[in-house]
């Protein structure tokens, strides 16, 4: 009796699932995979109609004879279809994976014994190569593989449904019996914080800059200072996501991923918009280690720090880089300034400082691979080394790090989790998950920022980042040029060069920070990278209509 209720009861779903499994043959009904919008609406990833023909080679009746018609109708070899239909080694076996609906109507109402097909949707991405690391791409049976269609998966593959036919032990459908039909649930949509219309003019100006200075790459990352939303992310050189090169596994590695979130280099010169920033608010709590607005550094070009010799890019002669102010070392650039810095403040203050920044852990951005930098222990860590930190050297950081830190050093000291999904939602628009903008932490005062922003207003105006300004409208920037290690020497001839900027600088709410790496020819940031951000934000002032500063 124990057994026969087991056997009724306890195990009564999986043997009726057997059972149903023996009398009937599965058609798989792939279920609509959602859709990726941008942030006004705008499709960038979706699908376009396709179908899969199958094949049961036990309950083909004239193999010859259907070979040769879908042979014609599929555009595939007849001794390839033959050797499929009369494999018997399996009960069921793909044709071919989504052909076109034109392909399908050839063998629609022919009722060819054995054979079968149901809508198997191919992926359409409408802008091609438009953001093509973050949007990523599905593998061949329709899975997210990569960026954001990885990431979101389960949210956008939906569950499938299938047509259940009855057969005999051998697989041919039973006389008169009919096909059920369990219909698939769509996957869900998702938003985007990306705008189309940033992300096309970025990466139409950093493709002319990437051609122009012959660069291993080209990346610049847009975003909306006041809450972190990526607006942009470019990584050049791309691929077109309607023709992914998968036969070509190393050039698909390369230009799939998102090196702005996933690598890591040394930013150089830009990372000084943290050093001061730690500097300007360590002065107004009045910390005597820290430097006053008005304080004139040495006008010495050289450091020596553990017996090691720091330099200034700049010679120092006629005068250049004296007398020199916290504003206008930042206008110079001038490493010798930005090493007084750190060592005043000390590893254990500017350490609290990078990690309000920041650095050494990840953003916590909605995408995967992110890496988490290079960040030397503060016990283990030299003085020299960390003089070099205070201009950009011996630190690692990835861009989004960088540009994550540079906002919240300018929109008043608040950093926000960065974010690429606004909402996700049902096909029939029901809300199903709605992001927010998530403070993290503080990093510096309001006041802080505003003096800080304000300085660097002075560095486009004035100083080595003049390429970015703009007539009329109130830019703040920093520039970078990095020298590049191979081995652990300095290679020869090798520059990142880099400017993060942001506008209107007297409430900021766009920063960019663009990086091209390794350019021929010219090679400093404020040459080759400047400009870049300087049309961009001419982008973005036409796309919103933005007026002019007053005064």
């Amino acid at each position: 009796m124990a057994r026969f209720f087991y056997v009724q009861v306890i195990w009564e779903d999986d043997l009726n699932a057997r059972a149903l499994d023996q009398w009937t043959r599965e058609i798989p009904v792939s279920a609509g995979r959602g859709n990726i919008y941008d942030t006004n609406g705008e499709l960038l990833a979706g699908n376009t109609p396709a179908y899969t023909v199958y094949a049961r080679a036990n309950a083909v009746e004239d193999a010859a004879g259907e070979a040769e018609i879908l042979s014609s109708a599929l555009s595939l070899p007849y001794d390839t279809v033959m050797e499929r239909l009369t494999d018997k080694s399996r009960s069921e076996i793909v044709l071919v994976k989504r052909t076109d609906k034109a392909s399908v109507q050839k063998i629609e109402g022919l009722d060819l014994a054995g054979v079968y097909y149901a809508r198997d949707d191919a992926r359409f991405y409408p802008h091609g190569a438009l953001a093509s690391q973050v949007i990523g791409f599905t593998s061949y049976d329709g899975a997210g593989a990569t960026g954001l269609e990885q990431y979101y998966n389960n949210y956008l593959a939906g569950e499938r449904g299938e047509i259940l036919y009855e057969t005999d032990l051998v697989g041919v459908d039973l006389e008169g019996a009919t096909a059920a039909y369990i219909p698939g649930t769509d996957g869900m949509d998702i938003t985007l914080t990306l705008d189309y219309r940033i992300q096309a003019i970025a990466e139409e100006v950093m493709e002319r800059a990437y051609r122009e200075y012959s660069a291993k790459a080209a990346q610049v990352i847009v975003l909306d200072v006041s809450d972190f939303s990526v607006l942009a992310m470019v990584n050049l050189p791309s691929y077109d996501l309607n023709e992914i090169p998968r036969d070509d596994l190393d050039t698909l590695n390369a230009r799939s991923r998102n090196g702005l979130v996933s690598d890591v280099y040394e930013p150089g010169s830009t990372f000084k918009v943290v050093t001061a920033a730690a500097n300007i608010e360590e002065s107004l709590r009045g910390n005597p280690d820290a430097f006053a607005a008005g304080h004139v550094f040495s006008s010495a070009r050289t450091r020596t720090v553990d017996g090691t010799t720091i330099r200034c890019w700049s010679d120092h002669a006629n005068g250049k880089h004296s007398n020199q102010t916290l504003a206008e070392a930042l206008n110079n650039s001038c490493n010798p300034c930005f090493v007084d810095i750190a060592l005043s403040l000390g590893k254990e203050t500017f350490y609290d400082y990078l990690a309000a920044f920041g650095f050494g852990r990840a953003t916590g951005l909605d995408f995967s691979g992110e890496a988490i930098g290079m960040l030397l222990p503060e016990s283990t860590l030299r003085d020299c080394d960390f003089a070099r930190i205070g201009f950009g050297q011996s630190i690692a950081v990835t861009p989004l790090q960088l540009a994550c830190a540079s906002a919240a050093a300018v929109n008043g000291g608040y950093y926000y989790a960065p974010r690429l999904v606004k909402q996700i939602s049902t096909a029939d628009g029901a809300t199903v998950l709605k992001t927010s903008p998530m403070l993290v932490q503080r990093t510096v005062s309001e006041e802080a920022s505003a003096i800080l922003t304000s300085m660097l207003e002075g560095v486009v105006r004035d100083g080595s980042g003049k390429k970015a300004y703009i007539e009329g409208y109130r830019v703040a920037g920093k520039t970078g040029t990095a020298q590049k290690y191979e081995d652990g020497r300095i290679a020869q001839g090798k520059y990142v060069s880099s400017f993060v900027g942001c506008f209107p600088a007297d409430n900021p709410k766009y920063l960019a920070l663009v990086i091209v790496d390794e350019p021929q020819g010219a090679y400093y940031g404020s040459t080759v990278a400047a400009p870049c951000a300087k049309e961009i934000f001419e982008g973005i002032i036409d796309i919103f209509g933005l007026e002019p500063a007053e005064g």
